[in-house]
């Protein structure tokens, strides 16, 4: 593999998943040994293991890293709070059998960055289990500057909203704008930057296996979602000494320590364990040309398989710009009752089931068996509207789904912005008269 250095034209490798080596000063990855008797240039060889050591090699991921000081080297943590950030098994409230959705969460008034700014929806699992997830929502107004974050409960699925994230982590920067989406393995330190000051979007802390790609089955070796547009960050690293804060989860509590360095002290590495961002423009869009409505699956961008064949923990699904050309076809979502629950967002634009009320930054959240669809004024046009080729753009709504039900928090059910009259979407439909 070619060695990659830092430059301002070339800070990203391609691939999902790959191998890598990249080195953020010339003569730093060791040549032919992992772990030499002697690292390169003084620095300190440390392994960072995704998987189990014996997991089958298709599976495992791990990396090899190059440091200016080893990532054992600080003192003991402490118990902190973190107000919002709930985590599994979320047991604190009964979930009502009920659909839900919840308009934007406010902006906040004081500093906040991107760690205090994550409020928990809901989730299901249990971090110690290593299975099921949970969903946040963001709202930062502050860098994380000498603040650093480590989530040992779980990889983080983040899907900006509104404002651009610089994510600093061990391995290199990622800069992910709305539209893309950033995976931040279980385990690596890192810290978000806000370029514009302000962000919000959404989280998917995953518990259970990594996310990969799906398999594509009958739709071939082309298509949905393309390894080689995953682009992981080429080496660069923080030296130099200053009293900075690690803040650790670990089994849903928080820890921090305080220490003299950062822990994005990574001057080289090499593996497959690494952070990546995808822009979800590049997602190939597979669907219709005849009739009838195929099934939200064939929108799966990532997916974190379960034991059980044929499910998943979470599956990670988008619903971007697409042409809608199949005939004498109800073309919107149809009303449907499922037994995998589905949690919803919506990054910009309209979601072509419902005619108002789900606006960006909003949630919906639709558990086993509870029936949803199209309201009735989505329906009636639907309906009735003429089958023409067209296109529906401007939009990019996602969804979490998972085979477990979503059981929400205390604080998500008593929300002020929860619209409590969401049920009253499907009011307004009218029983045909039959003949007897």
């Amino acid at each position: 593999m070619t060695v990659q250095t830092t430059t301002e034209t070339q800070r990203y490798l391609s691939g999902f998943g790959n191998h890598f080596s990249t080195e953020a000063h010339p003569g730093a990855l060791p040549e032919g040994r992992n772990s030499p008797q002697r690292a390169p240039l003084g620095l300190y060889a440390e392994l960072l293991s995704g998987a189990a050591f014996t997991a089958p090699r298709a599976e495992n991921r791990r990396t090899w890293t190059y440091r200016l000081l080893p990532s054992a080297m600080h003192g003991g943590y402490r118990s902190v709070a973190h107000e919002t950030w709930e985590s599994g098994p979320f047991a604190e409230v009964d979930t009502p059998a009920n659909r839900f959705r919840w308009d934007p969460w406010p902006a906040p008034t004081a500093r906040t960055d991107f760690l205090d700014g994550i409020v928990t929806v809901a989730g299901n699992g249990d971090p110690e289990a290593q299975s099921g997830i949970a969903a946040h929502v963001y709202q930062a107004n502050a860098s994380m500057m000498d603040r650093y974050l480590l989530n040992a409960d779980g990889e983080m699925l983040i899907v900006p909203q509104a404002g651009t994230l610089s994510i600093r982590t061990e391995l290199g920067v990622l800069d992910v704008a709305p539209g893309e989406i950033a995976l931040i393995p279980r385990g690596m330190h890192f810290r978000v930057e806000l370029p514009d000051g302000k962000a919000s979007g959404y989280v998917c802390e995953n518990y259970g296996a990594p996310f990969r790609l799906p398999e594509l089955g009958p739709i071939g070796s082309n298509g949905l979602a393309n390894q080689r547009d995953f682009l992981t960050p080429v080496a660069a690293f923080e030296d130099g000494t200053r009293d900075v804060t690690v803040v650790r989860k670990f089994l849903g509590k928080f820890w921090e320590v305080k220490q003299a360095h950062s822990p994005l002290n990574v001057v080289a590495w090499h593996g497959n364990l690494a952070p990546s961002k995808y822009d979800l423009a590049r997602f190939m869009v597979i669907g219709t040309i005849s009739f009838d409505h195929p099934d939200p699956s064939i929108y799966t961008v990532l997916t974190s398989p379960s034991l059980h064949p044929g499910t998943a923990d979470c599956d990670f699904v988008i619903f971007p710009p697409r042409w809608l050309v199949a005939e004498d076809t109800f073309r919107p979502p149809w009303f449907h009752r499922n037994v995998m629950s589905e949690l919803m967002g919506l990054v910009r634009g309209v979601y072509d089931a419902k005619a108002e009320g789900f606006v960006p930054g909003g949630v919906s959240l639709h558990n086993c068996m509870m029936p949803h669809g199209p309201d009735a004024t989505t329906f009636e046009k639907a309906s009735e509207t003429d089958l023409q080729p067209h296109k529906i753009d401007n939009t990019l709504a996602f969804m979490f789904e998972s085979r477990r039900v979503f059981r929400l928090t205390r604080r998500a059910l008593e929300a002020a912005n929860r619209q409590r009259y969401y049920d009253a979407v499907w009011d307004g439909f009218t029983a045909p008269q039959m003949a007897h």
